[in-house]
């Protein structure tokens, strides 16, 4: 099989160390300086961001702050900021719409673009130039501290791998022209979804580089795969589109780290309570209802307890949600100080010609719902909310996941 020789269609947009990126447009006074976004300014915080001033003394995400400061002593350390992230997001996904209305959100700080679809503007231009052009116009339009990596291909993995290589602020294209020179100076962990295990399993099959791993043909990826994904990763390799960008819901949750050893139902209610309505308000507002919800609980000795239940019909509501997260909580057989808490609804379903339960007003109960979400919406999260959590928005502080925006 030869590689795909259809123009490049596909771009992948990477906001550049985002967090930190966003945080030095804020405030110009920490443009060019080594700053770290952590979920907690603590020394045990967890480091989500680093600008790349930081990453040149060796600062990595996932760190904790303490070895960050060890290895950078003047980073100056910032505690994360979600409304800016998310105002950036949207921003981006606005200009963006304007070359092609197939736009698709990875991530908060990734996109993929497809100008293969006829709602694209630009389909007939050369993808580099548009490149250029979307650059210039993101610092012009949106913050001149904001960089992205750009990469174009002709599938959505490609683009995506030609993004990563000439980080930071790149724009690079992998084309039939010179796919072969990339992958010649690629390592297999430099592709996206091979870390070791997967290179293990390529070197059992004699495949230890990315020319090896092009030039293998399905019977080899099988031995090393053994499954579907050898003839996923011939296709991608080559050229051709497999990975569907537009990833089908299969649940919502939220999740909160404790910082105080609760462990009684009074002291856990709020953040309970918290993280459904959050949970429940992402699930109303891409329009679904859910047929199934689970809560995990993590223990500070590190151990485990969940349990999920099925429904007998699809739920919208907050309050329905609370009281069968309620309702799993007391399931739990132990009592002991929690570190972590997580609530998901799953088995997910389109909010329309849904048999709903018959002895509730359910179109008043949607109606009065959806009224609280337009509020809520308008003057911001939890205007109106619960009386149980009352005076106690600091229990659940706001996060942003890596995660498509909801």
């Amino acid at each position: 099989m030869d590689f795909n020789s259809s123009p490049s269609s596909v771009m992948h947009i990477d906001i550049n160390s985002c967090f930190a990126t966003i945080e030095q447009q804020a405030n110009p006074f920490l443009r060019g300086k080594s700053v770290a976004v952590a979920a907690y300014a603590t020394k045990n915080g967890c480091i989500l961001a680093a600008s790349y001033p930081a990453k040149a003394f060796g600062v990595k995400t996932g760190m904790r702050v303490k070895d960050g400061l060890a290895l950078c002593p003047n980073m100056i350390i910032l505690p994360p900021d979600p409304p800016k992230y998310r105002f950036i997001h949207k921003k981006m996904h606005a200009l963006l719409n304007k070359y092609s209305l197939s736009v698709h959100p990875k991530s908060i700080d990734e996109f993929v673009v497809d100008f293969k679809s006829k709602n694209s503007q630009s389909s007939n231009r050369n993808l580099l130039n548009v490149g250029l052009e979307i650059k210039e116009r993101i610092k012009k339009e949106i913050g001149s501290a904001i960089t992205v990596s750009i990469g174009i291909s002709t599938n959505g993995f490609l683009a995506k791998t030609a993004a990563s290589y000439k980080k930071p602020d790149g724009l690079f294209e992998i084309n039939k022209g010179n796919f072969y020179q990339v992958y010649e100076s690629l390592k297999l962990t430099n592709l996206c979804g091979i870390k070791n295990a997967n290179a293990a399993r390529l070197s059992s099959a004699g495949i230890y580089d990315v020319l090896g791993f092009y030039n293998a043909d399905l019977q080899k990826l099988k031995i090393a795969f053994r499954s579907i994904n050898s003839y996923y990763w011939l296709m991608r390799l080559h050229g051709f589109e497999i990975d569907d960008y537009l990833f089908e819901r299969k649940s919502f949750g939220s999740q909160y780290a404790l910082t105080y050893p609760y462990e009684t139902f009074e002291e856990l209610r709020p953040i309970l309570t918290k993280l459904t309505e959050k949970t429940a308000r992402r699930l109303r507002n891409k329009n679904y209802f859910a047929g199934g919800i689970h809560l995990s609980i993590l223990f500070r000795d590190h151990t485990y307890w969940h349990h999920g239940m099925k429904l007998a019909y699809p739920v919208f509501s907050s309050n329905d949600f609370t009281k069968l997260v309620y309702k799993l909580f007391f399931m739990c057989p132990v009592k002991k100080p929690v570190r972590l808490l997580s609530v998901t609804v799953f088995n997910l379903q389109k909010n329309k010609n849904l048999q709903l339960d018959l002895t509730t007003d359910v179109i008043k109960k949607q109606n009065l719902t959806k009224a609280l979400d337009k509020i809520n919406n308008l003057f911001g999260d939890y205007t109106i909310t619960p009386a149980r959590i009352i005076n106690n928005e600091g229990y659940v502080l706001d996060r942003i996941a890596f995660g498509v925006i909801s």
